[in-house]
C-alpha cells in the first residue's frame, strides 16, 4: 500500500460522521450578449476581440491586425502566413523572438475576456514568449461566467491548459502599468466561423 493510501485508509478508518456534500450551485451572472460582454470584458484587460463572417480571409485579418510581425508561428493549416511552424523546432529556446502565435482557443468566457487554451503545440512556452497572441475560437464557443467554464471542463483530461485574458500585464513596477512584462504584449482574439 502506497503511502497516501495508507493515509486515506486512516483518515477512513477515524471518520465517525459522514455529511452529505454541501449543494455547490450558484446563481452566477448571465449576459443577454455574451459576446458583446466578452469583447468589452477582453478590452478592459487590454486585448481586442474580432469577429470574422464566412468569406472573411483570416491570413488578410492577420495581415492587418499584426502587419510589423515578421516571425509568425502557427500549426494550424489554415494559417499560410505563419512562417514557422512551432512543432518543428528541437528546443523551446528557439521560440524566443517570436513576433507572432497564432494558435487555437476552445472556448471564450464573457465575464473576464479569457480564453481556454488547451495544450495544441508541442512547447506550450509558445503561449508566453511570443510578443502577440491571436487566438482563434469558433464562433458561438462562449460561455457567461467561470462557473460554465469550469463545468465545460469536468472530466476532460488536459496534459496542459490555461485560461488567457488580454495581454500580460503588471503594476508593480512604479505604480505604472506595463503591459508584456511576463508573456504577450498583445492579444487578439478572433471569433471563427
Amino acid at each position: 500500500m502506497s503511502s497516501k493510501e495508507t493515509i486515506l485508509a486512516a483518515i477512513r478508518k477515524n471518520t465517525l460522521k459522514q455529511y452529505d456534500k454541501p449543494d455547490m450551485s450558484v446563481d452566477a451572472i448571465q449576459f443577454a450578449d455574451k459576446e458583446a460582454q466578452f469583447a468589452e470584458s477582453l478590452k478592459a484587460s487590454g486585448g481586442t476581440a474580432v469577429y470574422m463572417q464566412a468569406g472573411d480571409d483570416l491570413n488578410r485579418m492577420i495581415g492587418e491586425h499584426f502587419p510589423e510581425a515578421k516571425r509568425i508561428a502557427s500549426n494550424l493549416p489554415d494559417v499560410r502566413c505563419a512562417t514557422f511552424n512551432p512543432d518543428d523546432v528541437a528546443d523551446p529556446r528557439e521560440l524566443d523572438n517570436t513576433d507572432l502565435a497564432i494558435i487555437r482557443g476552445e472556448f471564450a468566457v464573457a465575464e473576464n475576456g479569457a480564453v481556454w487554451i488547451p495544450k495544441s503545440v508541442k512547447y506550450k512556452g509558445l503561449y508566453f514568449i511570443s510578443s502577440n497572441l491571436m487566438i482563434l475560437v469558433k464562433k458561438g464557443e462562449i460561455v457567461n461566467n467561470m462557473h460554465e467554464a469550469y463545468r465545460k471542463l469536468e472530466g476532460k483530461d488536459y496534459d496542459f491548459g490555461v485560461f488567457i485574458s488580454g495581454p500580460s500585464k503588471t503594476a508593480d513596477i512604479e505604480q505604472a502599468l506595463v503591459f508584456g512584462a511576463h508573456g504577450p504584449i498583445g492579444v487578439v482574439v478572433a471569433f471563427v466561423p
